[in-house]
């Protein structure tokens, strides 16, 4: 009666390790050619709900267009890496300028720093 107990729940266990063996490998599958998310190097945030990239466990790649010239782009999974992981940017945050729009909206606010620094030190000088 024992071996027989014995061997029901060795036979559950080696079911069980195939199952596991069977999911890693569907879950690798899945991810082959894909960019895995490292939750641990997001930014924190306070929000009460996960990021679908997070729960998914890759990036993919995302289309938007540009909110200055309307451009078509695509926010590549390596990018979204990037800036999630690397820079540090809010973990709800998208792309919404292309390349060029980006650089000329950099160049125009610190143009704008510039001559506001400028005005402050003018005013100062004065009195």
């Amino acid at each position: 009666m024992k071996r027989k107990r014995a061997s029901k729940v060795e036979l559950a266990a080696k079911r069980a390790a195939l199952s596991a063996r069977r999911v890693a490998a569907h879950e690798a599958a899945l991810l082959r050619g894909r960019t895995k998310v490292n939750a641990a190097l997001l930014k924190p945030d306070n929000s009460y709900s996960t990021p679908d990239y997070v729960l998914r466990g890759y990036y993919l790649d995302v289309p938007f267009s540009c909110k200055d010239c309307g451009k078509a782009e695509v926010w590549r999974d390596t990018q979204q890496k990037w800036w999630y992981e690397t820079a540090k940017g809010g973990v709800w945050t998208t792309a919404t300028r292309c390349r060029a729009c980006r650089r000329r909206e950099r160049e125009r606010v610190a143009e704008a720093r510039r001559v506001s620094l400028e005005g402050k030190a003018k005013k100062k000088n004065i009195k």
